[in-house]
C-alpha cells in the first residue's frame, strides 16, 4: 500500500505460503469527526426505537431495501446470529435517498454525510492499492466501483450466554472493499496463522477490509480477510460497515504470467452474490466455484 499525505494507513501484513492478507487501519482520512459521530449516534437510535417501529422495515427477502432484520428473539428465522442488521442502499444518493428510514428523524441527514464521504476514502483506498501492485491507479474504477453502495448497520446486543451464540461466523466479505466504522466495544476478531486475534479499532480510525473480489483481480496477491464477530455479556456493540459494489470480475492480466496462472475464471457479481449466499459466506466453498486447476 502506498501512503499519502492525507490518507496514512496502519497495517497488519500476516503472511502465508503464497500471498497477503492485509487487515489495516485508515487514519488521517479526512472525514470530519462530526459526521462519524452524527453517523454511529443515528445507527444507535435507530435500534433504540420502539419494536413495531424497526420491524416496520423487516423482512426475510435478502433483496429488499431497507431491510432490518434480526436473529434475536425472533421465531421465524432460525438462531443464526445474535444481532440486528439494518441493510440500505445508499448510493448513488438521489436514487435511494427516498427509500431510507425517516426515524430517526437525523438518520437521512447523516446517511448522506457519512455516505459521501466514506466512498471518497474507498476510492482513494482502492486508487493507492492499484498503485502499489504496481497497476494503473483507475483499475478499480468503472464498474468494480461505480455501482450501488451497500451499507450494513450491526448491532450486536448484549447476550446472557457469548458461549452459545455468535455475531457473525466467520467469513471473509463478498465486494471489493469494506470500510468499518467501530464505536470500539470488543468483538471483532481477523484469523491469524490458523488462530483469531482482536481487532481494536484506534480512536477516529476506519478498519479496511479487502474482500473476495479484491482477491480474484490480484490474482490471488492480496487475500480476502476472514474475520467474525463475538458477543459480549455486557456492552452492544454498533457497526457501520460501507462495501463498494461490483459488476464483472476477473483477474487482472498484469498480475497473471506463465508462473501466476488466473486463479479463477471470469464471473459476473450477480453470479458472485448467489454463490455467496448459497454457502453462507463459507471462503473455501465460495471460492471453490470459481477456482481454477491452479488451486
Amino acid at each position: 500500500m502506498v501512503a499519502s499525505s492525507s490518507l496514512i494507513t496502519q497495517r497488519r501484513i500476516l503472511l502465508n505460503s503464497r500471498n497477503l492478507v492485509i487487515n489495516q487501519q485508515v487514519i488521517n482520512h479526512g472525514v470530519a469527526a462530526e459526521v462519524m459521530s452524527e453517523m454511529m449516534s443515528a445507527a444507535e437510535e435507530f435500534f433504540r426505537l420502539p419494536a413495531e417501529e424497526k420491524m416496520a422495515h423487516y423482512s426475510t427477502d435478502a433483496k429488499k431495501f431497507p431491510r432490518f432484520h434480526t436473529s434475536v428473539g425472533n421465531a421465524e428465522e432460525k438462531v443464526l446470529y445474535w444481532r440486528d442488521c439494518l441493510k440500505l442502499v445508499c448510493y448513488p444518493l438521489e436514487q435511494f435517498r427516498p427509500q431510507w428510514p425517516d426515524k430517526p428523524a437525523g438518520l437521512r441527514t447523516a446517511l448522506e454525510a457519512y455516505t459521501t464521504a466514506v466512498r471518497a476514502v474507498a476510492l482513494r483506498l482502492l486508487h493507492l492499492t492499484a498503485a502499489g501492485l504496481g497497476l494503473e491507479e483507475g483499475r478499480f474504477d468503472g464498474e468494480l466501483s461505480g455501482g450501488p453502495v451497500l451499507m450494513n448497520v450491526n448491532h450486536y446486543v448484549p447476550c446472557p450466554d457469548p458461549s452459545l451464540t455468535m455475531g457473525l461466523a466467520p467469513h471473509c466479505d463478498p465486494n471489493l472493499v469494506t470500510v468499518l466504522m467501530d464505536k470500539g466495544a470488543a468483538g471483532l476478531q481477523a484469523r491469524r496463522n490458523g488462530g483469531w486475534v482482536d481487532v481494536v479499532a484506534l480512536p477516529g480510525a476506519f478498519v479496511v477490509n479487502f474482500g473476495h473480489q479484491m482477491e480474484a483481480i490480484t490474482n490471488g496477491c492480496l487475500r480476502s480477510g476472514e474475520h467474525r464477530v463475538l458477543t459480549n455479556a455486557r456492552a452492544a456493540r454498533t457497526s457501520v460497515v460501507l462495501p463498494e459494489m461490483g459488476c464483472t470480475v476477473a483477474p487482472a492480466p498484469e498480475m497473471v504470467s506463465d508462473g501466476t496462472p488466473p486463479m479463477c475464471r471470469p464471473y459476473t457479481y450477480d453470479e458472485f452474490v448467489g454463490v455467496y449466499t448459497s454457502e453462507t459466506g463459507d471462503r473455501d466453498a465460495v471460492l471453490a466455484h470459481f477456482q481454477t486447476k491452479r488451486c
